[in-house]
């Protein structure tokens, strides 16, 4: 069993940064693949961003490549997300997820293990 449970979401004005993190419980971070998904009201669940189990391949989607950037702290047990220069198009909530099989990509479908969300809202 794996936990994950997301911190940091919350409310920025266009422009601004956040950092969500990512505590993961039951197995050791470098035995997992990570990434953030999210989810905003009325739409699919999106890949926002992968890093492998040694934090040197990261993967992002185009619509966050060059704000966001995800790293890594197994020492921790600690994946992060820094979001920076949100849009309101960013407001979500954002999901940590974990493949043990360290075979996930960025289909939702392909990871076991999900935390609870935590909402980052960027206003208009």
């Amino acid at each position: 069993q794996v936990q994950l449970v997301e911190s940091g979401g919350g409310l920025v004005q266009a422009g601004g940064s956040l950092r969500l993190s990512c505590a993961a419980s039951g197995r050791t971070l470098s035995s997992l693949r990570m990434s953030w998904f999210r989810q905003a009201p009325g739409k699919e669940r999106e890949f926002v961003a992968a890093i492998s189990w040694s934090g040197s391949v990261t993967s992002y989607a185009d619509s966050v490549k060059g704000r966001f950037t995800i790293s890594r702290d197994n020492a921790k047990n600690t994946v992060y997300l820094q979001m920076k220069t949100l849009k309101p198009e960013d407001t979500a909530v954002y999901f940590c997820a974990a493949d043990p099989t360290l075979r996930a990509g960025g289909r939702a479908e392909e990871y076991e293990f999900w935390g609870q969300g935590t909402q980052v809202t960027v206003p208009s």
